[in-house]
């Protein structure tokens, strides 16, 4: 199996590069259909028209129905067909630009993406991941290309909610573990081949952003203020954790978190928020030192990241429900597989029960 190596086209990051859009989404098409939340435009529409002023590529915009389904995927596509646009732009978090990245691929035109949060990995990669209409994980659409273009505005994303910005951490906490575990199995990644020591390299970066820069970066949000701290944890949320988990490959952390998709309860909790939490059971399937694990823990609980099941919202953890997410999390065709050794629901339960209990136990409880 050779090694890959994939990434989007083209990352710009930098503060107030939303005001360019128009003459970036000019390189690619000359009318595209803009995806974007209500609210996100009520709050953006200001900067994205005067984005498209006097640029040679006109924009048509339509509102994100909430999630990234086949039925939602499949009437952005017929409205695309419709309004004769031959670019897609998502603006946006992480389903609103998964539901781009589909659409652009059916419809085969050009895609940028423009996060409005740094809550993900999702931006820069070929892959967007299919909800029901109830946000119950169905499946990993795998995308031929990464995004044309990744436009990363750090003045907007720095007026996030803190909390989108941590759960990014939380996400891109599982970067370099699920690498790590995958180059040990020798098992493909989503870009299709064997890790790359690029790949490593920039997991590893990823990872050692995080825990230098992490906490100095949500200090600093919460006092309104974008610092190089902030840059560099939108670079590794986004660009570092991207490339990392696509090239790199997922394992345990995110099929623990699809497999906690299937709780009603979980529902309100962030996808990084849930990674986060797997990526501490994965440490504990792995039976990681106590120093390594305490680390983790501890870097969880500063940013106030969960490392309880009552903080993932489920506050009658019954051995039905815990088996039912260790279930889902080893179905079949997830990512858990790719674990260097085997993995049952017996023992994916297992390292939940012990991995909320741990979490318990640092915070003094």
């Amino acid at each position: 199996m050779a090694k890959i190596l994939i990434s989007p086209g083209r990352y710009v990051q930098g503060a107030g590069e939303m005001k360019k859009l128009g003459t970036y989404a000019a390189m690619y098409g000359k009318k595209a259909l803009v995806l974007i939340t209500e609210s996100g435009y009520k709050r953006s529409s200001a900067v994205i028209e005067e984005g498209f002023q006097n640029a040679e590529c006109s924009m048509t915009v339509d509102y994100f129905q909430g999630e990234c389904s086949k039925k939602e995927i499949s009437r952005i596509c017929a409205l695309m067909e419709e309004k004769g646009c031959d670019l897609m732009i998502g603006i946006g978090g992480g389903k609103t630009l998964d539901t781009a990245k589909a659409a652009a691929y059916y419809r085969k035109v050009p895609v940028i993406i423009c996060p409005t949060i740094a809550s993900t990995d999702a931006p820069c990669s070929a892959l967007s991941v299919i909800y029901s209409e109830e946000g119950v994980f169905e499946e990993y659409l795998f995308l031929p290309a990464n995004p044309n273009m990744v436009l990363m505005d750090t003045e907007i994303i720095a007026k996030s909610p803190v909390r989108l910005t941590v759960a990014g951490m939380g996400d891109a906490l599982a970067t370099y573990f699920e690498a790590r575990a995958c180059r040990d199995s020798g098992a493909a990644t989503c870009a299709g081949g064997k890790v790359t020591g690029a790949a490593m390299a920039l997991a590893e970066l990823c990872f050692d952003t995080l825990m230098e820069e992490g906490v100095k970066a949500k200090l600093a949000l919460e006092a309104g203020a974008c610092t190089e701290a902030v840059e560099r944890i939108i670079e590794a949320n986004t660009l570092l954790s991207g490339i990392g988990f696509e090239s790199g490959g997922l394992a345990g952390a995110h099929a623990i978190h699809n497999g906690f998709t299937v709780l009603e309860e979980c529902h309100s909790m962030y996808h990084g928020e849930k990674v986060a939490f797997g990526t501490i059971t994965q440490l504990v399937l792995e039976n990681v030192p106590a120093d390594e694990l305490e680390d983790i823990i501890d870097f969880c609980i500063e940013l106030g990241l969960p490392v309880t099941l009552k903080e993932l919202g489920i506050t009658d953890p019954t051995p039905e429900k815990i088996m039912a997410v260790a279930e889902a999390a080893c179905a079949p065709t997830d990512t858990i597989h790719n674990m260097p050794f085997e993995v049952t629901p017996e023992s994916v339960a297992a390292a939940i029960l012990a991995a909320d209990r741990y979490g318990r136990y640092f915070l003094g409880e």
